[in-house]
């Protein structure tokens, strides 16, 4: 096999052993568990949590002591052992702490999934740009495929969908030993002082009004995305509660029709250089946050029969929201920064995203939902999704009037981040 085939494997199987569960757990906890609202926003809060701090803690034992394909292994090893104590937990509060330490094992391992990839691609001699945006598309592939199964074996609502997990995640962990050796570079200088080590310099930047605004809007919009993956699939299975729609395929095949949000995803990629060029950074970005207003505004009047094209086109509508601003912003700050502090810039980026906008989006929406939202157990989900979109439409207005940034053609751009 191949070193490119090699490498689609290992994607593949990265992004599966997340789809599997994180789109229907919303289903398993309010549905199968009936437990607290309120609490089940902290359960995706513990994404963000766990991407505070443990991708730059494991990037520098990879960087300085471990080879990276072995690291790799071990926390996919450990993250897979995880997933099968889960469902075994009885308590909420117990499960929320067991899930923190599932991902505390499998965040940091995108990361090293995408610098393992650079390095075997390098040693191979092989055109980066080129050929790691085909590898990277069948990790989104590989979680399309885990939520079908997941939902074709009946198992949206069970804790069958840890197992499923589970089992692929220790396989990946075990192949993870025959990839080809990743060695520690030992990048980090003899005489370097603590903030250098833990690659802390890049807060600096906050110093900076642009970059200062720019990571206080990734945080803005990491809290619009924890708001989809946690309440989609459940939103369109509690449709069985109005007798009308409850044999609807959308129904039965929830999980299905979220798919098409990574379908969609995998497509609007190749959208992104010509919009790019087009209309420029700041433009992107604000296309971006106008689709996650029509994302949350087509869910709010959506139904599964007549009005299931509003649905549909929801979904469609998510990769727009979830690329666009993802890619471009990594482009802003791969063009806005100097080399020096380059890798922990983009490094910060993600943790506001997924790290600071993940923990307020999830904490918040839980609360909110459960106080303001929900009455004798049922959920109004044309109000919460009315809610959400005016949230995304105030960060879009917001953004489009203090952040300023002129559009140069010229600039690069990088669609294999």
């Amino acid at each position: 096999m191949n070193i490119k085939n090699r490498l689609t494997l290992m994607s593949f199987l990265q992004f599966f052993v997340w789809g599997a569960w994180l789109i229907t757990i919303a289903n398993f906890w309010l549905g199968t568990k009936s437990w607290d609202g309120t609490q089940f926003g902290l359960v995706f809060g513990t994404m963000g949590i766990a991407s505070l701090f443990m991708p730059t803690l494991t990037g520098i034992v990879a960087d300085r002591w471990m080879n990276a394909e072995k690291l790799y292994g071990i926390l996919h090893i450990l993250y897979a052992a995880v997933l099968f104590c889960l469902p075994q937990i009885a308590t909420p509060t117990n499960f929320i702490y067991v899930m923190l330490l599932a991902m505390c094992f499998y965040m940091p391992t995108i990361a090293l999934s995408n610098s393992i990839s650079f390095t075997a691609l390098k040693l191979n001699n092989r055109d980066v740009i080129k050929d790691y945006p085909p590898i990277r598309v069948w990790g989104t592939i590989g979680f399309i495929v885990a939520m079908w199964i997941t939902n074709l074996t009946g198992n949206k609502a069970t804790a069958y969908q840890f197992y499923i997990a589970g089992i692929a995640a220790l396989i990946l962990g075990i192949y993870a030993f025959t990839l080809p050796k990743c060695k520690p570079q030992r990048l980090t200088k003899e005489n370097a002082s603590l903030m250098e080590t833990l690659g802390l310099e890049s807060f600096k930047l906050f110093a900076n009004y642009k970059m200062a605004l720019f990571f206080i809007f990734s945080m803005f919009l990491g809290g619009a995305l924890q708001l989809t993956n946690a309440y989609g699939d459940v939103f369109l299975d509690e449709f069985k509660n109005i007798p009308e729609y409850a044999d609807s395929f959308v129904v039965k095949y929830s999980t299905i029709i979220m798919s098409i949000s990574q379908i969609s995803e995998t497509l609007f990629i190749l959208a992104i250089p010509f919009f790019l060029k087009r209309f420029g950074i700041k433009q992107v970005m604000l296309i971006s946050m106008f689709a996650w207003v029509l994302r949350f505004g087509l869910f709010a009047f959506g139904n599964p029969t007549d009005s299931l094209w509003m649905i549909i086109m929801s979904c469609i509508v998510y990769g727009m929201a979830f690329d666009f601003f993802n890619i471009s912003g990594s482009l802003f700050v791969e063009t806005n920064t100097d080399s020096k502090n380059r890798s922990s810039a983009q490094g910060l980026f993600m943790m506001m995203t997924n790290g600071v906008g993940a923990i307020l989006g999830s904490f918040t929406s839980g609360w909110a939902i459960d106080k303001f939202f929900t009455h004798n157990g049922e959920r109004d989900w044309h109000s919460i999704w009315l809610s959400f979109a005016g949230y995304a439409l105030v960060i879009a207005i917001a953004f489009a009037i203090l952040f300023k940034h002129k559009h140069n053609p010229e600039e690069v751009v990088n669609v294999s981040h």
